[in-house]
């Protein structure tokens, strides 16, 4: 059986060939007039004229003098007729003629010119006049039989999975979509989008382990950013209304099938508007991307839940936070105790680290609660010593403004009420801080320059984030299948 060696070498000979031919086999640029979709979608219109297509070679059928070619471009695929003639190629030119089709390969890239037919069985074709070599492949794609379905390699070469596997190409289509859509609906609520950096002195906005970089131009450490949130609130203090950011964030923790330490994220930041605000603009935005990336509200997510998540004159219901933990474990989150707490994180046979402090057994609590909830659904009634950036709720200074949509088993947002009280703020990031100093490497890091923004106002206001978590979740596909080149470990080839 042949092997990739064997393969290459043979690929390696007709590169040579070509090349003695004076066949440039990688020249600059091509030409196109028309792409493979519409030869098919037009042919009333295009049978008998010339057209120029370009494409990828997929097979390659030789009877005698003539040949059939099948090349596949973004749109499809097409065939190409390609009869002997007594026309000379202009090897110069990158042609080859029909005596040379033995030099060229499936993965190929070509260019052909011709007219416009349809051949004796019915196929749309275009008839070759001219066949042009653009890019020479030295290793063959896995064919349609062979298939390319082991899971490290696709990760690893997703530009043969995106080649082999149609629905795996479709998906990075809808990847695309899906942030498109996110923009659109928020520029069309007049929105603005504002890139703030990556590169921070102070990872703020999120309880998360950053991963740290050197400036060598200022000789100083600085934090590959875990959150948008802080240098946009910093946009409101400065007179903007309604800003949004969307691009990647860096968390420095451990692959599951729900999140990745690159990802890309949005956030958005809406002066004067409270949380109620904020959910009736989430429901309709949420809603907005699932019908213009996949055209329908209806879900089976990769962990067989179903969500629909419904008709626009409806709302998603909320779910209490201190409400369910009550009613499941018959904790009063304001009324415990740390051992309490942790009693109740090992009877459910929940791990308990030695850094575990109250507020962290309590998440873990309602982490074993949530994966029960499909949703769609807010999460609310959330303590604020949760939640460090997030106002009180007046009738209940204990809880926060803040609302998280539940969807499959998880949250797939975050959003609440800015905090904008810059004496509040201070004390609740100097709690943080001692969280951190105590061993808590995820808790939020004091940054004063913060609050000095706060010291000279902001208004009042709402935020959200997702990440592109809920692109995964709706796709139906974990995280490292739902983006086109993950983190892997490196590995020597042999």
């Amino acid at each position: 059986m042949a092997t990739l060696k064997d393969y290459r070498d043979e690929r390696l000979r007709k590169l040579a060939e070509l090349k003695e031919l004076g066949v440039n086999p990688y020249p600059a640029g091509a030409k196109r007039t028309h792409k493979n979709q519409l030869i098919e979608s037009n042919f009333s219109e295009l049978e008998g004229k010339i057209v120029t297509v370009v494409g990828r070679i997929k097979s390659i059928r030789k009877f005698g003098k003539i040949a059939f070619v099948v090349v596949k471009d973004d749109s499809a695929s097409l065939q190409l007729f390609w009869r002997a003639s007594d026309t000379t190629a202009d090897y110069t030119n990158s042609e080859l003629a029909m005596k040379d089709i033995t030099l060229l390969d499936s993965g190929d890239f070509v260019e052909c010119t011709g007219t416009v037919i349809k051949t004796q069985t019915g196929e749309i074709s275009v008839e070759v006049q001219t066949m042009r070599l653009l890019t020479k492949s030295l290793r063959p794609l896995p064919s349609e039989q062979e298939g390319f379905t082991d899971k490290e390699e696709r990760l690893r070469r997703r530009y043969v999975d995106t080649n082999v596997n149609p629905d795996v190409y479709q998906r990075f289509i809808r990847r695309s979509k899906f942030w498109q859509a996110t923009r659109d609906y928020l520029m069309g609520q007049g929105f603005l989008e504002v890139n703030i950096p990556v590169l921070e002195s102070i990872a703020g906005g999120a309880d998360a382990n950053p991963f740290v970089t050197h400036m060598d131009a200022l000789d100083q450490d600085f934090y590959l950013r875990i959150s948008h949130e802080l240098p946009l609130k910093r946009l409101l203090v400065g007179g903007y209304e309604k800003v949004f950011d969307i691009g990647p964030r860096f968390r420095n923790e451990n692959y599951s099938d729900e999140h990745l330490p690159e990802h890309v994220a949005m956030e958005w930041y809406w002066a004067y508007a409270n949380w109620d605000m904020g959910m009736k603009l989430t429901q309709e935005m949420v809603r907005s991307i699932a019908d213009k990336t996949w055209g329908t509200r209806q879900f089976t997510l990769a962990s067989g839940m179903t969500v629909d998540l419904g008709a626009d004159d409806t709302d998603w219901p909320r779910v209490s936070f201190v409400g369910v933990i009550k009613e499941r474990f018959g904790i009063d989150v304001f009324d415990t105790t740390l051992e309490a707490v942790q009693a109740k994180v090992k009877e459910n046979k929940i791990e308990v680290e030695k850094a575990d402090n109250i507020n962290r057994c309590i998440d873990k609590l309602w982490k074993k609660i949530r994966v029960e909830l499909s949703g769609p659904a807010f999460l609310v009634d959330i303590p604020t010593f949760l939640q460090p950036l997030a106002k009180n709720q007046s009738a209940d200074p204990r809880l926060s403004e803040q609302f998280n949509l539940l969807l499959g088993g998880t949250e797939a947002c975050k959003a609440y009420s800015e905090l904008n009280d810059p004496i509040d703020q201070a004390e609740r990031f100097n709690e943080q801080q001692a969280m951190r100093d105590a061993g808590d490497d995820e808790a939020m890091m004091l940054d004063t320059d913060y609050v000095e923004a706060l010291e000279y106002g902001m208004p009042p206001a709402c935020g959200y984030g997702h990440s592109e978590r809920l692109f995964w979740m709706l796709e139906g596909v974990t995280a490292r299948e739902g983006v086109p080149f993950p983190a892997l470990k490196n590995r020597r080839e042999e």
